[in-house]
């Protein structure tokens, strides 16, 4: 499956753009899935010694999969494609490992 596919599959269960506050229920569902993960990681590095072999591949799909809907129904509501979103990621992370800028911080580096 391409990404602007799974971004227009998405949409089919997403709310209508001109819904009040929409774009807010998208930031913090997204967070709240990223914390999710988060919250998972912290319980692997807590009780199974940061042994992340130990991470249900399952369940880890199925997170990941949630923030991936948020990410792709967020970027329609600004009328941004997934795939651009993505190429210019990666053309991002080209250019800072060309430049061996990949460390560090700062978005401009």
């Amino acid at each position: 499956m391409h990404l602007n596919e799974y971004q227009q599959a998405a949409l089919r269960t997403a709310a209508p753009k001109d819904k009040h506050n929409e774009v807010f229920h998208l930031l913090l569902g997204l967070v709240g899935e990223a914390g999710e993960l988060a919250e998972k990681a912290k319980k692997i590095v807590r009780d199974q010694d940061s042994d992340f072999t130990q991470w249900d591949p399952d369940d880890l799909k199925k997170e990941l999969g949630d923030t991936l809907w948020y990410i792709a129904v967020l970027a329609d509501f600004f009328d941004i494609p997934l795939e651009q979103v993505a190429h210019q990621n990666l053309t991002k992370l080209a250019d800072r490992q060309a430049r061996s800028m990949l460390s560090g911080g700062g978005d401009n580096r």
